[in-house]
């Protein structure tokens, strides 16, 4: 392309090495701490969008975190490990911002969020609003490493899709019976939340002859609502004009996806985390693929 567009020539092992080069000077400037940003970064407005014509008070700022499969080679180039590489993203009311952070260890991932939460003035936000699926250990390493004052959110998406897969063990082979068992489910925790879900779950009487593993799903998911009541409170956020659903953070694993996850790619755990981080940062707009350029640094030899 730039060949026919500017007459420049450019052999890939360049392109591979100035890649290579600016990746891992990107990894370690944010090891170190730095956070990349223009002269002048553009303030964020953080107060809600109406929705159905109606206004709500207050200042919300968002942040979300996910994680997808990256195929790096294995250890003497036999097989391939499968490793989590972990994206967290940060943005406004009406998306009309974003920035995207990327790691193997969701710890970094966290601790950049807050980096650039400070940097971007998130906390002149009234809240902040983590939405995320439910993943062992992310409240935790949000609360300790963003902060201890974050809002957590299920996202609704997620768990209407796991009341689908608990409604086809409890009607096996009736697909009629167990999407209305579904549909009355995922309205019970959309109108009403995830206490009055629990409710629904305990008083669920399991059918003669249930197919195994049916008993301990329900458990699991008893347990599940026991310990996120916090987290699904759907009809109160969406009447304070909140969010429920991580779509900004799905798009933003796609993003990477598509660059990471090409047929037949497969990398080292080095050259991923650099490509992930160039890709974040480009993706991020705001700026930062401008200023991270335009920072003295010594060319790729």
């Amino acid at each position: 392309m730039l060949r026919r567009l500017a007459g420049l020539r450019v052999s890939a092992s360049t392109c591979r090495r100035v890649t290579e080069a600016a990746g891992d000077r990107l990894c370690q400037q944010h090891a170190d701490g730095v956070v990349i940003l223009p002269g002048r970064p553009q303030a964020w407005d953080f107060s809600l969008p109406d929705r159905d014509g109606q206004s709500f008070p207050g200042t919300v700022a968002y942040l979300g975190i996910d994680a997808f499969a990256v195929a790096t080679r294995a250890a003497q180039g036999k097989g391939v490990d499968w490793r989590m590489l972990y994206v967290g993203l940060l943005y406004d009311p009406r998306k009309e911002h974003t920035v995207y952070v990327a790691d193997f260890d969701f710890e970094a991932v966290a601790a950049r969020l807050r980096s650039y939460a400070v940097a971007f003035g998130l906390s002149a936000a009234e809240v902040l609003v983590a939405i995320t699926d439910g993943g062992n250990g992310l409240e935790r390493v949000l609360r300790q490493n963003v902060s201890d004052a974050l809002q957590f959110v299920l996202d609704y998406w997620h768990e209407a899709q796991r009341l689908h897969t608990l409604a086809a063990l409890l009607h096996v082979g009736d697909s009629a019976a167990a999407a209305a068992w579904a549909e009355q489910a995922k309205g019970i925790l959309w109108e009403q939340g995830g206490q009055a879900l629990l409710g629904h779950l305990r008083a669920v009487r399991l059918p003669a002859g249930a197919e195994e593993g049916l008993a301990d799903e329900l458990r699991r998911r008893i347990a599940y609502y026991e310990e996120n009541g916090h987290r699904t409170d759907y009809p109160g956020c969406r009447a304070k004009g909140r969010d429920v659903g991580s779509g900004p953070t799905e798009a933003g694993c796609k993003v990477l996806q598509g660059r990471l996850k090409g047929a037949g790619m497969r990398w080292s755990v080095a050259g991923s985390e650099q490509v992930a981080n160039l890709k974040a940062l480009y993706a991020s707009g705001e700026g930062l693929w401008d200023a991270f350029w335009k920072q003295p640094h010594r060319p790729a030899a």
